[in-house]
């Protein structure tokens, strides 16, 4: 049963946004917003006396003064004065939570064309600031030192992994590869913050241009501090925009424990249940998927991704990156955009990226990007270490 069926109307992705990321001194906060918002307008087809509601996913924890961004869309038009315009954060997820928050208003009748926003600045705050903010997003570790920071929690989870699967030895060159993997998407991607092939040996091998920042995780297998924004306008119909719509078949999320204790290190229990409620909802199994998108923000992340979707069994990843299925010509393509490995990872700006990414693939306008035409994707994206989960079913129409 597809979302459609259940809740009897179509939630259609009519138009999008999409900023370049990395260190963005020139743009403000509110410029990000402005740009990306009309831009989504524009490609739906769509004024902004239109638009119903206002959702914008932003984590900031203290990386920025302005703490209440939510009216910066209303920045967009004189038009959009009285709109409701809220707030979303939860973690990294937080874009996606907005995505979802905008879907329900639709599912709900309450809206029938919103625009949902994600965005972030990070680059200007110290190396101090965004660690701590970061490290907000995690129970036992929320207002203490570190000299790893976020890194620290993924390389713990890397050697848990590695106790429990990893008899070879093999983990440091998986890693390696996919780190590899993406960086060499990434070239293709305009919006990328990072946009050279590495390669698998430079990744694979600690340098001093590739120290190990935690370990095993070295700093190609971490995603970068970044600026950016996206914007997509969600409709329950067409809008005759410049591009074919993209329907939501599915959504799911899914939140863990938040103690570390009382979760599996390396299960990701809740993103495993987040993937079933998504494909289940879209009647649609992985074996029906084209592509997928997910939050890589550590490469022990990607690799947890495979295990969690059901790609592989636990403790088998590798087999997903060793035998090629994830490349591009691969048969589940992830992270073509680079991922937030090499694309970069503006917070709360990354599920929304994500959506996208996946839309443009699916109305063939990813540009260098671009599959041989692909007909559904996922979206996953995370906040914490698996603590929040949301994943998303998109179609071609």
């Amino acid at each position: 049963m597809s979302l459609k069926e259940q809740f009897g109307k179509d939630v259609l992705i009519t138009g999008w946004g999409h900023s370049r990321f990395g260190k963005l001194v020139d743009e403000t906060l509110e410029s990000l917003i402005v740009q990306v918002a009309t831009n989504a307008l524009s490609t739906a087809g769509v004024e902004p006396s239109q638009i119903d509601e206002v959702y914008v996913g932003q984590f900031n924890a203290g990386m920025m003064p302005l703490a209440f961004p939510s009216s910066l869309a209303l920045q967009v038009s004189p038009d959009l004065a009285n709109v409701p315009a809220t707030r979303v954060e939860n973690a990294c997820a937080s874009g996606s939570a907005a995505f979802q928050q905008g879907t329900k208003s639709l599912l709900a009748g309450t809206a029938k064309t919103v625009l949902v926003i994600g965005a972030e600045k990070m680059t200007h705050a110290g190396a101090d600031v965004v660690g701590a903010a970061l490290l907000g997003a995690d129970y036992d570790m929320a207002g203490k030192q570190s000299t790893t920071g976020f890194t620290g929690l993924f390389a713990e989870v890397a050697k848990h992994y590695a106790k429990r699967y990893d008899a070879a030895g093999n983990l440091g060159d998986v890693l390696g590869s996919i780190a590899a993997k993406n960086h060499r998407n990434g070239v293709d991607n305009p919006y990328a913050q990072l946009r050279k092939d590495l390669g698998e040996e430079f990744c694979r091998t600690v340098s001093d241009k590739n120290p190990m920042v935690a370990d095993p995780l070295r700093r190609t297998d971490c995603s970068p501090v970044s600026d950016g924004a996206a914007a997509v306008v969600l409709s329950v119909s067409p809008t005759g925009g410049a591009t074919a719509p993209v329907r939501l078949a599915g959504f799911g999320q899914a939140n863990d424990f938040f103690p570390t204790d009382r979760r599996d290190p390396t299960a990701f229990e809740a993103t495993r249940a987040s993937w079933h409620r998504a494909l289940a909802m879209a009647g649609v199994g992985l074996e029906d998927l084209d592509l997928a998108e997910v939050h890589d923000c550590f490469t022990i992340a990607e690799l947890l991704m495979y295990e969690a979707m059901g790609l592989t069994a636990p403790g088998e990843g590798a087999r997903a990156i060793e035998e090629g299925w994830v490349y591009k010509d691969g048969k589940l393509p992830v992270n073509v955009s680079g991922g937030l490995k090499a694309k970069g990872h503006p917070v709360g700006a990354t599920g929304v990226s994500q959506h996208v990414l996946a839309a443009m693939q699916l109305t063939g306008t990813a540009g260098d990007m671009q599959l041989a035409a692909p007909r559904r994707a996922a979206v996953q994206n995370m906040g914490g270490v698996g603590i929040a989960n949301y994943v998303s079913i998109l179609e071609a129409v």
